[in-house]
This record gives structure tokens, sequence and C-alpha cells, in this order.
């Protein structure tokens, strides 16, 4: 029984009908599946609306390429991400701009309210200070802050008003070195000011003015000594600092170099002791006041006790430094204290002759006027009439030259003498002697 349609395969003759499809029917390959030939007709026949339903057909699925790798990932686009580069780098520049926008506004507030913004700001910005105004040490700012508390003014009373010089520290227990001259005629009792300006009252111990040197105590516990150098070792171009109280202006402190050694000279107040010195020379500026000071190494050790000073004004008229000042050799100086520490006198060294009169010349040596029998020139062989040439390689000039080296020299030293006798020139040694005084 048919519904009265005629279903075909295009292409085939109409037949007797057959029994009706099966419920399933078995699949059937497309006509290329089985090696036939595509039909143009056929390979859209599954999407073909009239095709007839009762006639085998199949579906066919292409399998996946067997090369295909994984899928392509896929973003969504509403999950949180990394930042970009240029978010990181946004950010931390936003947040200079407002840190010194901030800081340049507080800035100026701070300069309105404390300068009332009436003028400009002065000067440059902070840098770091060149090495020689950090104030090392070994500098001189160093060594002057170093060598400071222990130098003193002293003030002395006498019958021509107050007396004022300088000192300085020699022991803890308050022995201070200054010149003779400094205490010289003083009728009362001495004192003393520190460089933090507290005072306390000193007695003078010894001095010895042929020397110039004086020795006096202080009252006083917790003094710093200073340290001495060897005035032995020193050369001509060192650097100095004198420290004193020049002019009444305490706690003064000048440079200089060692312009000289062992300068022989003869000074001394009229109706005074005549003073022989084999000093050290300086141009460190050196005025009334500093006398009794010290002078210092670039070490901050003492090598001299300032003295005297060269000035071209005359007698009687206030003399002023022309950077010739002149200083007692510390070796010297620390013998005679110790001699006046320790017996109230000191020494003097002597070689055992007597000299005068004009020098010979340049380099042509002192004459001997006379030889003490037993003395230190006779028990080296010298005679009077010799000539004296050289002092441990030093020429002579003048007489003041053998005077002021020989006292240099503590007693016990051995000296060597290059001297002339007629016309034959010889040397000796002589061993120097303490005086008898």
């Amino acid at each position: 029984m048919t519904d009265g349609w005629d279903w075909r395969q295009p292409g085939t003759s109409p037949g007797p009908a057959g029994p009706p499809p099966p419920a399933h029917p078995p699949a059937v390959s497309p006509p290329e599946a089985a090696g036939g030939t595509a039909s143009p007709w056929w390979s859209d026949a599954l999407a073909d609306p009239w095709r007839d339903p009762a006639a085998p057909a199949a579906v066919v699925v292409p399998a996946a390429p067997a090369s295909a790798g994984q899928p392509e990932p896929v973003t969504d686009p509403d999950a949180p991400g990394r930042p970009a580069l240029r978010h990181l780098l946004l950010i931390p520049l936003i947040t200079a701009l407002l840190a010194g926008a901030l800081g340049g506004a507080l800035g100026y507030a701070f300069a309105i309210r404390g300068g009332g913004g009436a003028g400009p700001v002065l000067g440059a910005g902070p840098v770091q200070p060149p090495e020689l105004a950090q104030r090392k040490p070994e500098s001189l700012a160093g060594v002057a802050e170093r060598v400071l508390p222990s130098v003193v003014t002293v003030r002395v009373a006498s019958l021509g008003g107050t007396s004022e010089g300088s000192g300085f520290v020699a022991t803890a227990d308050g022995h201070v070195i200054t010149n003779d001259h400094v205490v010289a005629g003083a009728t009362g009792r001495a004192s003393v000011v520190f460089n933090d300006g507290s005072t306390a009252p000193a007695t003078v111990v010894g001095q010895d003015p042929e020397s110039d040197i004086a020795v006096i105590k202080v009252a006083k516990s917790g003094l710093r000594p200073v340290e001495f150098g060897d005035s032995d070792a020193l050369a001509v171009g060192d650097p100095v600092l004198a420290i004193g109280s020049p002019l009444s202006l305490a706690n003064t402190v000048t440079a200089g170099i060692i312009s000289a050694l062992d300068r022989t000279m003869q000074a001394g107040e009229p109706g005074g002791p005549t003073r022989y010195y084999a000093a050290i020379q300086t141009d460190a500026a050196v005025n009334h006041g500093n006398s009794g000071g010290p002078l210092v190494d670039g070490a901050g050790r003492v090598i001299g006790v300032n003295s005297t000073i060269k000035s071209l004004v005359a007698d009687g008229q206030e003399a002023g430094n022309i950077g010739l000042a002149f200083a007692i050799p510390i070796n010297q100086a620390k013998r005679i204290t110790q001699d006046i520490i320790g017996t109230g006198k000191a020494r003097r060294t002597v070689i055992g002759a007597q000299v005068g009169g004009p020098g010979l010349g340049a380099g042509a040596g002192v004459r001997l006027n006379s030889v003490e029998p037993s003395g230190p020139a006779a028990g080296a062989g010298l005679k009077a009439g010799d000539v004296i040439l050289k002092l441990n390689g030093r020429p002579m000039t003048e007489p003041t030259d053998l005077i002021a080296l020989v006292r240099k020299f503590a007693p016990g030293s051995v000296v060597t003498v290059e001297y002339r006798r007629g016309s034959s020139q010889q040397n000796t040694s002589v061993t120097l002697a303490a005086d008898a005084k």
C-alpha cells in the first residue's frame, strides 16, 4: 500500500513497490567512499529537502587532522592581568613629582615664616669641605687645638707695673717654663691664665738669667703637659707654630718655618745680664708677649722657647715683628729646667778658654786669648793663641759664635774642634764641662 507518492533515486525507473524500509536502514557510504565517482547531485543529498526519506543515507563527519596541535588558548578579557611596563614606570614618576612639589611648598612656607620673605637665600648649597678644611689631627689647626690647653699667659707684678709673657706646662704637677726676662724683677706673686680663661696663682721656682730660662709652679690640678720634640733633629724649612699672648692677645697662633739653625746672637737689657743664644730662627710672627711661649713643630711637639725678636726700630721704641724671631732650642731649655727643678739653679757649660776682641773675618775663626790650665780646652791640647776655625763643623766668625754654641751643649758633651796653630791646621776633641759657679 502506498501513499500515492513514488519516491525514487534520480535515474531509476519505477518498479513494483517493495517492502517498507527497515526502522534502522544500514549505513550506506556515499559513492566516493566505495571507490565510485562523486556525483554533484549526490554530494549534497543529505542537505536536499526533497530527497526520499526512505533512501539510504549517511552523515559523514571528517576526522581531525593527525598533525593538529593543542588548541589555541583563549584569554578571558575580564580576568585581571599583569600591569604593563609603562604603568610600572609611571607610578614612581608621579610619586616623585608629588613629593617634590610638597617639599618645595614646605620649603617656601618655612622660608617665608623664618625670613619674612624679605630677601634671597644667601650662599650656595652645602658641599663636602675641602681636605684642608677638615682639620685633621696632623693639620696646623689640629696641632693648635691639641697644644693650646697647655699654653698659659704669665703675669708678674714688678716695680714698673705688671710684666706679661707666655709659658707652657712642662709637668703634670704644675711646673711651667717661661723666659727669665718675663719674671725678672718680680716683687710679688705671679699668676697664670689658661686658654679657657681660668686663672691660678704661681710661684717662681728658679731662673737662669744667662740662658733666659725660668720655671714657675702653678697651684692647679688636672694640667696637661706639652710633648717635647728634639731640637737637634730639626731642618731648615720645617713648619712651625708660635703660640702665646703677643701684645696681651691670649691664645694667639702664628705659623711659619724654620729659617735658620744655630743662629748665634748676643742679647740683654741695659744693666742686665748678657745672654748668648745658638737659637732657632723662624719667620713665624712673634711679638712682645710671645716671650716664654712654645715654638712647636708640625706634630705639635715643643722644639723651642720663643725668646727674642729682631727689629729695625731705635732703642726705647716699641718693636714689632719683621719676620725674624729666635727661640731657645728645647734640648737646652729642658736641661736647664731639670737643673732648676732639681737644685734651684742651672749649670753653665764652658770650654775652659777665653775669647775676646773682634773676629778674624768670615770663616777665619776666633782666637783664644787664654786657656785655663785644668779646663776642657787645655785637656784637649789647645793653647792661648790658637785660632778656633770650627766647632762640630760650624764655622766660627765672631767670639759670640763660640760662646753661644758651647752653651747649647750639656756638660759632659764631646765636641770636635778644628783649629789653626801658626801655619798648621789640626783637629781635636773637647769634653765640655760645667762652670764651677
